[in-house]
């Protein structure tokens, strides 16, 4: 049986918020969609790579309060791939005390990584 090693292929960022409502899981799905809609895959089918089984998929996503993020519902939102999720403090909050509201602004990093023949 051939040698394998997982190599990074793909690296896309993207971010996302939720003007109104502090909803940080909101603005980490939204950053996760601006990164996807970067990208296109084709380099899967040119290797004839199965995304279900191959592509191992790592979303990082950064706000100021992580423990607020639903990690399960960003990688439910991932259509291929097998999928982790990091929640890290990033991100940026922008308070209104006028209204008492806040504006979460999330950061995602999403990589690509396949098991390539040595």
């Amino acid at each position: 049986m051939a040698s394998t090693t997982r190599r990074r292929v793909i690296l896309e960022l993207g971010t996302g918020n939720d003007l109104h409502g502090g909803d940080y899981t909101k603005a980490a799905l939204r950053a996760v969609q601006d990164a996807l809609h970067h990208s296109s895959l084709t380099l899967l089918r040119t290797l004839k790579v199965n995304p279900k089984t191959a592509m191992h998929v790592d979303v990082t996503i950064g706000v100021q309060k992580p423990d607020r993020v639903d990690a399960e519902a960003v990688k439910a939102s991932l259509p291929h791939g097998i999928v982790t999720v990091r929640v890290v403090k990033g991100g940026l909050d922008v308070p209104d005390e006028e209204i008492g509201d806040v504006a979460v602004i999330a950061s995602a990093g999403i990589t690509v990584s396949l098991d390539l023949p040595d």
